[in-house]
């Protein structure tokens, strides 16, 4: 009894399609494609990273990005007001470090901050986010401004 209530409803569908004119069928044509252009096209990303390494610069020092020609300057420390480890914070509170990416006859300076809308950025082709910065302030300690270590996390950029 399953078996003729499928038949006949395949047969309904096969009458309803029939029924169809050709703009419709047409207009569906172009739906589906569009729908599958969208899909296909409008969820890669323009540029995708390779693997990513991981690169700690102490502040006024250089390094070079490994099997490449771009190194990363840590500049100078533009503020931290990161909550001190040893309190209890309504804010994480954030840090900003200015770094200078050189490479390919180019330079460009680029700020970062640890805990805010800015913590990564595209330079001469890689994508550089601050992941870290070390020492971490302490109530009543004050930080050796030539002891602050930025760690980054750093990969190529492909198309």
């Amino acid at each position: 009894m399953g078996f003729k209530y499928n038949v006949g409803f395949c047969m309904r569908l096969k009458y309803v399609a029939s029924v169809t004119t050709g703009r419709q069928e047409d207009s569906m044509k172009g739906l589906m494609l569009s729908l599958m252009m969208v899909l296909a096209f409008g969820v890669m990303p323009a540029a995708a990273a390779k693997r990513s390494d991981t690169l700690r610069v102490q502040i006024n020092k250089e390094k070079r990005v490994a099997k490449s020609k771009v190194s990363i300057r840590f500049v100078e420390l533009v503020e931290d007001s990161r909550c001190p480890t040893d309190t209890n914070c309504v804010w994480a509170g954030n840090a900003k470090i200015k770094i200078r990416v050189m490479g390919y006859g180019r330079s460009q300076e680029v700020t970062l901050d640890t805990n805010g809308p800015h913590q990564g950025a595209a330079v001469e082709g890689y994508s550089i986010k601050l992941v870290g910065l070390t020492p971490a302030p302490r109530s009543n300690v004050r930080i050796n401004r030539n002891g602050y270590v930025a760690t980054f996390e750093v990969a190529k950029l492909t198309r």
